[in-house]
């Protein structure tokens, strides 16, 4: 099984950007602490961050063929901008849980629209790192007890 967690524009400054918002934790860390977990549950995880929109877009589209089962998401700043990206989450169909760390909604207005909810199975925001670990926890489960087809 291969899951691939996809990280949007600024996150590679987590630790010092806006710890009082984002958290202390740095990237690095988070991927770890993932990467670890899922390790642990048999599964190959895979980060990728970029602050390029195409370089984000082009990586979706190629989870839709490199094996890939499974997508976590922080759009970061794109949550709110990104059709290109949305477009690419589309076409690839594969299932998706978006997170952010901060609470989106209790943030300025731009901010509580997300072009990617109304397609991900689910959306975690405002529990900083923690969402990160609760999304991988459902992409395991849905993994290991995919849906019934009906015959």
């Amino acid at each position: 099984m291969h899951i691939l967690v996809i990280h949007g524009p600024n996150l590679n400054l987590l630790g010092t950007r806006e710890p009082g918002v984002y958290g202390s934790q740095t990237l690095a860390q988070i991927d770890a602490d993932l990467s670890e977990k899922a390790t642990l549950a048999g599964v190959e995880l895979k980060s990728f961050q970029s602050n390029h929109e195409g370089a984000l877009v082009d990586r979706i589209q190629a989870a839709g063929s490199d094996g890939c089962q499974f997508i976590i998401i922080n759009p970061a700043a794109y949550t709110h901008t990104s059709v290109a990206m949305r477009d690419a989450l589309a076409a690839v169909a594969l299932p998706f849980v978006e997170v952010h760390l901060s609470n989106i909604h209790k943030r300025e207005s731009f901010r509580h629209h997300s072009f990617f909810s109304a397609l991900a199975d689910g959306v975690i925001c405002g529990l900083g790192a923690q969402g990160y670990q609760l999304a991988l926890a459902y992409a395991l489960e849905k993994l290991k007890n995919p849906p019934k087809r009906p015959t």
